[in-house]
């Protein structure tokens, strides 16, 4: 297999995931911390499974620059939670099951859910977020 070069990747999501109101409550704790410290996009609460996630969580879409920051800090702050973290390379089934790294607990993914190849390009990742405090 040829080796794909970096700007493959056009951004990444971290997903991460919670199992009832003890573990929400920690979510919502570390969203708060991730707002405060980083130029992201948080999605909103998806308590219900969706798409390719068999459990309750929420989306931080994030730049490629954004990456050398955030997925260490999330990697040893994560409080014990499950999260997912994959490239957006215009591949969904293969970012979600070959192209991810699992800090924590591996879920099971659906990927019947999940298209070989996207049809649209990602969306500019336009962060909601206003870092305050230095990672």
């Amino acid at each position: 297999m040829t080796p794909q070069p970096l700007d493959t990747i056009e951004s990444y999501h971290a997903h991460i995931y919670f199992d009832g109101p003890e573990q929400r409550g920690v979510a919502e704790s570390l969203r708060e911390e991730i707002a405060q410290r980083f130029s992201v996009l948080i999605g909103r609460w998806r308590d219900q499974p969706v798409g390719p996630h068999t459990r309750p969580m929420y989306q931080v879409a994030f730049s490629t620059a954004e990456f050398a920051r955030f997925a260490p800090w999330l990697m040893v702050n994560r409080r014990g939670l499950a999260v997912l973290i994959h490239p957006n390379t215009g591949y969904p089934k293969a970012d979600h099951l070959i192209h991810a790294m699992w800090p924590g607990e591996i879920l099971e993914i659906n990927a019947t859910s999940l298209p070989e190849r996207e049809t649209e390009p990602e969306p500019e990742i336009v962060p909601n977020t206003h870092p305050t405090v230095k990672p």
